[in-house]
């Protein structure tokens, strides 16, 4: 099948336009500062939007089909092209960064990573702020339509199970991917509107409360401080944060059946209750971790344990206190947590939840037949039949996942890494969580130090991780570019 260009140039046009529209949001408030960024912001948002409006009408009128081979280019494409653009104004700003760091910081911002080659945030331009926080709100609202519309379709990992009747079809994903984009946008402005609410009431002044609002209903992270949430130090605002990093780990599709009239599809759902029991058990365990380093588990220690652990699984990523400091068995586990994720159709990241339960229903159904060899077992998810490709998806993004984890590590730690340092800085990158482990790149450091190869491979490593691998990797095949 040739492929056709017309609708990956339009939906790339739309997005450019978008992301140009987006850049004049802190073009205007530089502008009322009288910053010198305001400039910069104003042109790079032309640019883009010129590229983006030219994109698109060169290819509009009505798009009646889109292949699988288009809609995987699409998906790789459209962050790899804003990821482009959303970088200059990064690296044409006083900041005087590099276009390396400025693409990692565009990258980290827009998969909802939260690691950063900055520091010195406090003293830092409010528009430049303002930009990242963006990139972050505005990924994360990408990732929600791409894992409700176009990644069961196909077939990633596992994401099948969440297909829709009316999805299953590639021809059928542009009419039907603007409506649910219509519908979660309205949802996800209505969270953020009630989070900015709800940060400013609690203390924070209404610039510091948009930026936190923006990154925590992203599960993004990025914060207006370099000490993060722990800037604060307000038991009610990590109160806050702690309910929207969780909503924002929630499946926003339950939440429209949910507001549809159908309450308990929330409440019966087993992927949130999964994820929040999950939460539970790694937040005892962490409270207990500081018992093991010479810490009294009281319970200011419990609200950091809380906080942290509901931030790293989330792939949130802002931090109250160095947990790595507490022992090493809690950085053990704060390691495992960061791969954990949370629901899938959520902007949460990670492994996501509703593939241990796949896991651990094919192993009910491997332990069900050795007890009755003559039995017959029907696995389920939800109350539905599970296809039988469904185990053997998320097994193969699994062991993907794991390989590319032990590649890059061990690039890493070629390139001269301690071991921790390799590890943490893939694991945070791959499973999209923003802090890793140890001195540089822990929760006390940045990524700054780290080398311009090194960053441009976690830029990749990034991406591998949002888009779950597949989409990546597909495209690399010859046979994918045969017709």
């Amino acid at each position: 099948m040739i492929i056709n260009i017309k609708p990956i140039t339009l939906v790339l046009g739309i997005l450019l336009a978008t992301l140009g529209c987006a850049m004049m949001v802190p073009s205007l408030y530089e502008l009322y500062y009288f910053d010198p960024n305001w400039s910069v912001f104003a042109i790079s948002g032309l640019f883009t939007l010129f590229i983006g409006v030219t994109l698109a009408f060169a290819s509009r009128g009505k798009v009646e089909f889109l292949s699988i081979k288009e809609a995987f280019l699409i998906t790789v494409l459209s962050w790899v092209v804003l990821t482009t653009f959303g970088a200059i104004p990064l690296y044409l700003s006083t900041l005087n960064i590099s276009y390396t760091d400025a693409f990692f910081e565009t990258m980290s911002g827009i998969t909802t990573t939260g690691s950063t080659v900055l520091s010195d945030l406090d003293e830092m331009s409010g528009g430049i702020l303002l930009w990242r926080s963006l990139l972050q709100w505005l990924g994360g609202i990408g990732i929600i339509v791409m894992a409700l519309a176009v990644l069961p379709m196909l077939q990633v990992g596992g994401m099948q199970i969440f297909r829709a009747e009316s999805f299953d079809t590639a021809g059928k994903i542009l009419p039907k991917a603007t409506d649910i984009a219509g519908y979660i946008s309205l949802l996800y402005i209505i969270l953020t509107v009630l989070c900015i609410a709800a940060y400013y009431m609690a203390g924070m002044n209404i610039f510091d409360a948009v930026n936190h609002a923006l990154t925590t209903i992203a599960t993004g992270g990025f914060s207006t401080h370099d000490s993060s949430m722990g800037f604060f130090d307000d038991q009610l605002i990590e109160t806050i944060c702690i309910v929207g990093m969780i909503l924002g780990s929630l499946p926003f599709g339950l939440f429209l059946i949910a507001l549809n009239g159908n309450p308990m599809a929330l409440l019966k759902n087993s992927q949130i209750h999964w994820f929040l029991g999950a939460l539970a058990i790694f937040t005892f365990m962490a409270w207990r971790s500081q018992a093991v380093g010479g810490f009294e588990p009281g319970s200011l220690q419990l609200r950091d344990a809380a906080f942290n652990i509901v931030s790293i699984m989330t792939g949130t990523g802002y931090a109250t206190v160095d947990y790595s400091q507490w022992s090493n068995f809690a950085v053990t586990l704060f390691f495992i947590v960061m791969f954990v994720g949370g629901c899938a159709g959520s902007t949460s990241c990670g492994i996501k939840i509703f593939r241990f339960q796949v896991i651990y229903i094919s192993v009910k159904q491997r332990l069900f037949g050795f007890l009755y060899p003559n039995g017959t077992y029907l696995p389920r998810y939800e109350g539905k039949r599970m296809a039988d490709d469904v185990p053997y998806a998320v097994m193969s993004f699994l062991f993907l996942f794991l390989f590319f984890f032990c590649l890059i590590s061990m690039i890493l730690s070629l390139q001269g890494y301690d071991i921790l340092t390799a590890m943490s800085a893939t694991g945070t990158a791959m499973a999209n969580v923003g802090p890793g482990l140890g001195n540089i790149v822990g929760p006390a450091g940045n990524f700054a130090p780290l080398q311009d190869s090194t960053k441009w491979l976690l830029s990749f490593a990034m991406l591998l991780g949002r888009l779950e691998l597949f989409p990546i990797l597909v495209i690399f095949l010859p046979t994918f570019w045969r017709d």
